[in-house]
C-alpha cells in the first residue's frame, strides 16, 4: 500500500494533536476517520481537519476496511480494551501510555496483539525528542562510560481539569506522569529497575485528595546492575512546564532540559526575565510527530516498531511498584526482567522488599 489508512480513537487534547499530525504532516498516512464517545467533539475535529468520517463509538470505526491502523488516545482506563478490539479487527495499534491501569489488562491486550499478528507501539514520545535521541546515542557510543546515576524531573505548570481525575479513569500521578520518567530511566540506563521506594503527598492541589491521588512524588530507584536513580513529579509548578533529565556515567555526564520557550532574554532595571515553556504539547511537538512517523513507516515497510508492547509492560511494572510503595510506605522490589522476554504472562511480578 502507498499510504496507511488510520483512524484516531479519542480526540481530546492529545488525540486531536495526533489527528492533526496525521492529516497535515505525515504524507505516508491518510487519516480516514476519528471516533470519540463525545460524538459532537468527533464531528468538530473531523470538520476542522476536513475528513468525512466521524463516529461516537469504536466499533463503527474498526469496521472500515480502508483503515489498517488506529491511534488509541482515549482515557487510560480504556487503552487495553480498545487495543484488544483493534487487534481482533486486524488493525495495527499505536497506543498512548500507559498500556493499561492494571497489569492483567495490559497482558491481555498484548496477548491479543500477538495472536492477531499486528504491530503495537506505545507512546513513549520522549524517545523521539532530538535531545534525548542524541543522549541515547552518546551512551551507546560509550561517551560517558557506564551509566551510574539517573535523575529526572517532571513538573507541569498546572494540573489537568477535575474531569481528568474523576472515576480514576487516567490513573494516579505514578501511572499518568511518572511513567515517562520510568521509561527514560530504563532506556538511558540500559538496565531494569530492581527496586523502588516512593514518597508522595498532596500539598499544592488539595482537591486531588478526594480522588485518592497525589500532586507531588519522589521515587528512589535501584537498578539491576547497581545503578541508582531518582524521579520527581509535580502537578503544579506555577512557573512553567519543567522537564529535566541527567545521567552520570563512569567517564562523564549529560543533562537535558530547559525552561525557555525562545532565546529571548529581557534585561531591565527590574532585572532579567525570559519566557518559559508553558505546555507539554509545545515542548515535545517534534517528538509527537516523530513517533507517529516512525510507526507509519514500520507498518508500511513491515519493520518492527522501536517501542513495542514489552517496553510498555516494563514501564507499567515500575509504575505499579512505585504506587504500591507509596501506598504501603515501604520499598518494593521488582522481579527479574527475564519474565518479559517472549512472554506477556505474570508481567507484574511485584514483591515487597525485605
Amino acid at each position: 500500500m502507498s499510504k496507511l489508512g488510520i483512524g484516531v480513537i479519542g480526540v481530546g487534547t492529545l488525540g486531536r494533536r495526533h489527528a492533526e499530525n496525521l492529516r497535515r504532516a505525515i504524507p505516508a498516512a491518510q487519516l480516514i476517520a476519528v471516533a470519540d464517545a463525545d460524538g459532537g467533539r468527533a464531528k468538530q475535529v473531523a470538520s476542522e481537519l476536513e475528513i468525512q468520517h466521524h463516529f461516537d463509538n469504536v466499533e463503527d470505526l474498526l469496521e472500515r476496511e480502508d483503515i489498517q491502523a488506529v491511534v488509541v488516545a482515549t482515557p487510560s482506563r480504556f487503552h487495553a480494551s480498545v487495543t484488544r478490539l483493534a487487534a481482533v479487527a486486524g488493525k495495527h495499534v499505536f497506543c498512548e501510555k500507559p498500556p493499561a491501569l492494571l497489569m492483567e489488562e495490559a497482558e491481555s491486550a498484548m496477548s491479543a496483539v500477538a495472536e492477531a499478528g499486528v504491530q503495537f507501539q506505545i507512546g513513549f514520545m520522549r524517545r523521539y525528542d532530538p535531545p534525548y535521541t542524541r543522549a541515547k546515542k552518546l551512551i551507546e557510543a560509550g561517551e560517558i562510560g557506564e551509566p551510574i546515576l539517573f535523575k529526572s524531573i517532571g513538573r507541569d505548570r498546572q494540573p489537568p481539569p477535575r474531569s481528568f481525575f474523576q472515576g480514576g479513569i487516567n490513573g494516579t500521578l505514578f501511572l499518568d506522569a511518572a511513567i515517562h520518567e520510568f521509561d527514560l530511566a530504563r532506556w538511558l540506563m540500559n538496565d531494569e529497575v530492581a527496586e523502588v521506594h516512593s514518597f508522595g503527598g498532596v500539598r499544592g492541589c488539595p482537591e486531588l485528595a478526594e480522588f485518592g491521588d497525589v500532586d507531588s512524588a519522589v521515587v528512589n530507584m535501584r537498578f539491576g546492575r547497581g545503578g541508582i536513580g531518582n524521579v520527581e513529579c509535580l502537578r503544579k509548578s506555577n512557573y512553567g512546564y519543567d522537564i529535566r533529565t541527567e545521567v552520570v556515567g563512569s567517564r562523564g555526564a549529560f543533562e537535558i532540559g530547559y525552561l525557555r520557550q525562545t532565546a529571548q532574554l529581557v534585561l531591565t532595571s527590574a532585572g532579567a526575565s525570559y519566557d518559559t515553556v508553558d505546555h507539554w504539547l509545545v515542548r515535545f511537538a517534534d517528538a509527537y510527530l516523530n513517533e507517529l512517523r516512525d510507526f507509519v513507516d514500520a507498518v508500511l515497510n513491515e519493520k518492527p516498531v522501536q517501542v513495542d508492547g514489552q517496553e510498555g509492560l516494563r514501564a507499567l511494572a515500575v509504575c505499579l511498584a512505585a504506587e504500591r510503595s507509596h501506598r504501603e510506605s515501604r520499598p518494593v522490589a521488582l522481579e527479574s526482567s527475564a519474565r518479559f522476554e517472549g512472554n506477556t504472562k505474570n508481567a507484574a511480578g511485584l514483591e515487597i522488599a525485605r
